[in-house]
């Protein structure tokens, strides 16, 4: 999609952009503060992004040829509405080009990919202290969800969770 007025194009990334992605996402990380939490590489995003079992799609927002924005997506499913949701990973553009227009362009060509592939919603966190974003969202119409509660299982608590249960002696495993 090419916006001729902005000068903005958006593309579905390829392979070729694990790099790119990779460098938007320390972006993000330094801007949210977490840029101590952040583990993945340029590796780890192309092979889990464009390898033989995909597990998340992304789109490459440009200003010219110049890289400022993208959006990872992937899809769930709302049993309520019995219709995917597209959830929305991550959504960053460069601080020098917020407020004029990649934002809301990404989230545009996000909104017309759900609708064109059958979703009943589009979902993504925000930070409670983000206020920018969470005017900017408020603005499109999105509606914040504050009673529920994004919980996250993560390092030993989820290997430990995942963990084999043993065997009771004399129980067998076929029924």
């Amino acid at each position: 999609m090419t916006l001729p007025a902005s000068g903005l194009s958006i593309r579905p990334a390829t392979r070729r952009d694990a790099s790119v992605i990779f460098r938007l996402i320390r972006g993000l990380a330094e801007y949210e503060r977490l840029a101590h939490e952040m583990e993945a590489t340029v590796g780890q995003i192309r092979r889990h992004g464009f390898g033989r079992r995909p597990y998340f799609e992304a789109l490459i927002c440009r200003r010219g040829r110049t890289p400022v924005g993208f959006a990872l997506y992937f899809f769930t499913y709302s049993t309520f509405l019995g219709r995917p949701t597209l959830y929305l990973e991550d959504l960053f553009v460069l601080p020098a080009e917020r407020g004029r227009g990649a934002g809301r362009a990404l989230l545009g060509e996000l909104a017309r990919i759900a609708v064109r592939r059958g979703c009943g919603r589009m979902e993504w966190a925000v930070l409670d202290w983000n206020a920018p974003s969470i005017r900017f969202y408020r603005k499109l119409g999105a509606k914040l969800r504050k009673e529920w509660i994004l919980t996250r299982l993560t390092g030993p608590a989820l290997r430990r969770l995942g963990r084999p249960r043993p065997r009771r002696a004399g129980t067998s495993r076929a029924r």
